[in-house]
């Protein structure tokens, strides 16, 4: 009456084949690779070098936050930072945070170039 009977379909017809199935993977893992983890490996490349080339007296800001200047380096894996007059740690350089090189100049926007004033002419 109101029921048809179901036929059965052919199997061949669904497939597509194991490169259809792959696509989509290969194309998720280039995404992962150019946004992920290219990225992740320079940031780490240009920090191990950071890290590598940390000199005496170069200011160092450790992983908690204290800022001080490196008075010896000990090894590959520490170096000795003043953090006060008299106050000498050692701290592994895994845990410098960021090196400052003595001779960059400290950041203050506030203070603006003063102008010497111009010498008198004595007559």
């Amino acid at each position: 009456m109101f029921i048809t009977p179901a036929y059965a379909q052919s199997v061949g017809g669904a497939g597509g084949g194991v490169l259809e199935l792959l696509f989509p993977l290969i194309l998720v893992g280039g995404i992962m690779w150019f946004l992920v983890i290219r990225p992740q490996r320079a940031q780490q490349k240009a920090r191990t070098e950071m890290l590598s080339n940390v000199r005496r007296n170069d200011t160092v800001v450790t992983g908690g936050g204290l800022v001080g200047k490196v008075t010896k380096v000990i090894d590959d894996n520490e170096v000795e930072v003043q953090i006060a007059t008299d106050v000498k740690v050692k701290v592994l350089k895994s845990m410098l945070a960021d090196v400052r090189v003595k001779g960059e100049p400290a950041k203050n926007d506030n203070v603006k170039d003063k102008k010497k004033p111009a010498a008198k002419k004595e007559k």
